[in-house]
């Protein structure tokens, strides 16, 4: 394909020349100057591309000419220049292009075509548990529990890292992806050198981690996909999606004294899910720019799937190659990124226009407040103020939940593992339970601090917010105060330098005073890899029915993710994790409230072990050094003494040994060389129907394992005990358990199964209540196809390909909701599953569907927009006939769907070219 759009030019850096592609004969026809910054990164990429079968002149010419107002409806292709993956998500990846390099063998092809065709980096950071804490030995014996439990696991990988080409592993106990990501990995400009071609363009990429976005601070532009679409960009795939609307922020002012970058990014995101920005990229502007650091860019950055956008980006600027120079990148890639950002128009300072955007956004950042945000969604923003008469608010609402709801039959099923009543605990009277532990005797209520813990990617790559919990704890310290003894603490960096500085500063030591000891580097209370609380607490959770909180520096907090026996969980800066874990309870207003007590019983407040902007900024200039990254990546992907230990195999085709970690996946299982036709979906019945914002949390097996669910009876039966279940996430690469897993949160309220939290339906021909997967089985023995009914925002939060898979592997042939989270709407066409949209204004309630009707759902075409649905009574009685909106949005994704997904649709590709 040719095209008269491109232009071509030769950049010389440095005596060396490499090929660029400016946008010189699009401008002839266009007015660029004020596009937006990361479409004119999107234009970049089409040009570059527009030789191939996946680009057309329209394509560039519909960016170019970008209507800011336009409902998206143009489908452009973006190849990004990297792939970057975490172990929860990648191991899953890598264990479909083993069970594919088998497939493509078996069609006739050749193993070695499965190969990524871009540089792939995975950090395992997702796998560390906080099984110990609180004392100096936290670290290293987490580390070590953590390298057995996921031997099979790590194994595998250090296959894949031998087997394939342009894959890299970074060790576990590295840190976390986005932070590693945005201290290493990043490139600021991408360079390739392939024969005689050398060519230098934007650093982009897709990651399978929703909070890929962190890297946006940086002006790098990525985001989050689940790994079903990662798989394909490894494997060529351009990603498939439509031109989008951008919002523009504009930031002005200065953060006043006693806020930080937490409160802020809480306030950004409360207001962009209030406007309403899902399928969107936020660009951010504004004369507050200069008034951020990098890292509280990368804060911002990181949350774009908390305010719901596809990304949200900051501009390169001289501050960006301050940050890449102060983090050890060489001065020839500097100087690379300067003058090939300055030739392509893409470098930012105060001379550069104010772009058009889709609608704009105004942030003053003297009006930012000290926040948190709770107490089960990011963007529920709660100033300070507020925080106690919200808990208390909250509080009365789940007494009277408590009173309504039957629950006895799901919390028999989902226990907590701790089991029995704690020694010398006795129940005093409603909401309070008196515990004996660990030589203190006190009374547990409602609003307990249980978990306060400094994780997280959003938080811990920033040195402002760390160095000021520091400063709080050595203040409250010097007064004697001390978290409360039944808060379980924890300090899970995302980076190494991180506790090189605090070191450095002297702030280790006082950190610990208060509990918060190093318990490892990666992610943990974020992602529910919290950890057991011991037994004394849990048992007085469950013995007084309490309402018991967590307050973490992380970015997530959904139902049933942090932990199973703790229902509020709290988003907080770092400083404020301290602060509650000194109070001990949400039931107390820090900004009036003495926080405790000096030996001499006088009050101390907040205000008084709060530190000053100036205090933090001169501990960061005296413990924060440059060196400090050079030495952290100076041999990135070496890994330590266990690490190395793992045995490793080569050979190009996986083994699949004897595995409870990594089992060969069914989805090419008999695969015919050719897609068949599309079918109708008849005579389906529901087997899950849901309300609003049901996160991949809510169906993705996530957390920990229970003895009594289907995947632990799984596990059991294969002679695994309880105690070595792992979670999850660590055991995504074997389907088996994950399917049981799936819509197994212990939260989940399914309305097939009214009165009840956690996995249960209605297996609708017997009218039994039982299991989801159960039901599923016994649907599948009958070759019932399934759906699910969902009300809005289905599949919200992270981005989990097993969000997809599970459903697939259950049998579930569509999704019928009112609207949809994006990466999870592209995940279930990625799997073969019809995502389908209720019409406006219309939705389960108001059509009076019940969820026990038999559902018929016509076959699609290429062409096919809208379709009838006919939900027949099952006692022959009557129907309910309604019209959905298909949303597969695109003609790729169509070949996907045709294929029975976006794998299948590649694998068959590829095996076409026998080479």
């Amino acid at each position: 394909m040719t095209t008269s759009l491109q232009s071509v030019e030769t950049l010389t850096v440095a005596g060396k020349s490499w090929r660029i592609y400016p946008f010189n004969k699009v401008a002839e026809s266009f007015d660029l100057d004020r596009l937006p910054y990361s479409l004119k990164i999107l234009l970049e990429n089409l040009l570059r591309h527009a030789q191939s079968n996946f680009v057309s002149d329209e394509d560039i010419r519909a960016l170019a000419g970008w209507n800011p107002q336009a409902e998206p409806d143009r489908e452009i292709a973006f190849v990004p220049a990297r792939v970057v993956l975490q172990d929860f998500t990648g191991v899953p990846a890598i264990v479909d292009l083993a069970a594919m390099r088998d497939a493509v063998v078996a069609l006739g092809g050749n193993a070695e075509r499965i190969n990524p065709l871009s540089p792939v980096e995975l950090v395992i950071d997702h796998s560390v548990m906080v099984d110990f804490f609180g004392d100096d030995s936290a670290l290293q014996k987490n580390t070590a529990i953590e390298i057995e439990r996921n031997r099979e696991r790590y194994q595998f990988l250090r296959w894949g890292q031998k087997a394939f080409s342009n894959f890299k592993v970074v060790p576990p106990g590295t840190g976390i992806v986005h932070q590693v990501n945005l201290e290493y990995l990043a490139r600021g400009v991408f360079t390739r050198e392939e024969n005689d071609l050398r060519e230098i363009y934007p650093d982009t990429l897709v990651g399978t981690d929703s909070h890929t976005t962190m890297i946006n601070g940086l002006g790098v532009l990525g985001w989050g996909v689940g790994g079903i679409e990662a798989e394909a960009a490894m494997l060529g795939q351009p990603i498939s999606m439509l031109i989008p609307q951008v919002v523009g922020f504009r930031l002005t002012g200065k953060l006043p004294e006693g806020t930080t970058a937490t409160d802020l990014v809480l306030t950004v995101t409360q207001m962009l899910r209030s406007l309403g920005v899902v399928g969107k990229f936020v660009e951010f502007f504004g004369p507050g720019l200069k008034n951020l650091t990098l890292a509280d860019r990368a804060t911002i950055g990181n949350m774009a799937p908390e305010y719901g956008a596809t990304c949200g980006i900051f501009p390169v600027d001289q501050q960006t190659l301050d940050y890449l120079r102060f983090t050890g990148r060489s001065e020839a890639q500097l100087e690379l990124t300067e003058t090939y950002m300055k030739a392509m128009g893409l470098w930012h300072d105060d001379n550069t226009p104010e772009a058009n955007y889709s609608h704009t956004l105004t942030l003053d950042l003297r009006d930012v407040v000290p926040s948190i945000a709770g107490p089960r969604r990011p963007q529920d923003k709660i100033p300070l103020t507020d925080a106690k008469a919200r808990f208390e608010r909250s509080l009365s609402d789940y007494q009277a939940s408590r009173r309504n709801v039957i629950h006895s039959t799901a919390e028999g099923n989902f226990a907590s593992e701790g089991g029995g009543t704690a020694t010398g605990q006795q129940q005093s009277r409603e909401g309070e339970v008196a515990v004996d532990y660990r030589d203190k005797h006190f009374s547990l209520k409602h609003g307990a601090v249980v978990i306060a813990a400094i994780t997280s990617c959003t938080n811990t790559s920033n040195p402002a917010v760390l160095i000021a919990a520091g400063l709080v704890a050595r203040k409250a310290r010097s007064l004697g105060l001390n978290s409360k003894p039944w808060v379980k603490t924890s300090l899970a960096p995302g980076s190494q330098v991180v506790t090189e500085y605090l070191q450095k500063a002297g702030l280790m030591e006082d950190l610990e005073a208060l509990g918060f000891y190093l318990v490892g580097y990666g992610c943990t209370t974020c992602i529910g890899n919290s950890g057991p609380l011991p037994a004394e607490i849990s048992d007085a959770i469950r013995q007084g029915d309490l309402l018991a909180s967590a307050v973490l520096s992380g970015n997530r907090n959904f139902e049933g993710r942090i932990h199973a026996e703790v229902r509020n969980n709290y988003l907080a800066s770092p400083p404020l994790v301290v602060a509650y874990a000194i109070a001990g309870t949400l039931q107390i207003d820090l900004t009036t409230d003495p926080i405790g007590y000096r030996d001499d019983a006088s009050p101390v407040y907040l205000k008084d072990i709060w530190p000053s902007n100036e205090e933090i900024q001169q501990t960061i200039q005296t413990a924060l050094e440059p060196d400090m990254f050079t030495r952290t990546y100076a041999d990135v992907y070496r890994g330590d003494e266990h690490w190395n230990a793992l045995p490793v195999t080569e050979s190009q085709r996986y083994a699949w040994p004897e595995s409870d970690y990594v089992r060969k996946p069914p989805f090419f299982d008999d695969m015919p060389a050719q897609p068949q036709p599309l079918q109708a979906v008849a005579s389906a019945r529901c087997l899950v129907m849901v309300g609003d914002s049901i996160t991949t949390d809510h169906i993705s097996p996530a957390g920990s394992i229970m003895p009594n669910s289907p995947a632990g009876l799984y596990l059991q039966q294969r002679g695994v005990t309880p105690a070595d279940f792992n979670s999850y996430g660590s055991r995504r690469g074997n389907h088996e358990v994950m399917m049981r897993g799936t819509f197994a949160n212990v939260r989940l309220k399914n309305r097939m199964a009214p009165d009840t939290e956690g996995s249960w339906t209605t297996w609708l021909p017997g009218n039994e209540v039982m299991s989801i997967y159960d039901a599923s089985e016994r649907y599948r023995a009958d070759g019932t196809p399934l759906i699910v009914l969902a009300g809005k925002e289905y599949g919200s939060g992270s981005s989990r390909d097993w969000a997809a898979k599970g459903p697939a592997l259950l049998g579930v042939k569509a999704v019928i909701a009112e609207s949809y989270e994006r990466i999870h709407r592209s995940n279930l066409v990625g799997m073969g599953i019809l995502p389908l949209q209720f019409e406006a204004g219309e939705s389960a309630e108001s059509l009076h569907l019940s969820g026990r009707e038999i559902f018929d759902i016509p076959a699609i075409t290429a062409d096919t927009d809208k379709l009838t649905i006919t939900a027949r009574s099952p006692e022959g009685n009557g129907a309910i006939v309604f019209n959905v909106k298909v949303r597969i949005d695109t003609a790729n994704e169509f070949n996907y769907f045709l294929h029975g997904g976006i794998l299948h649709y590649v694998l068959r590709n590829l095996a076409e070219n026998k080479s």
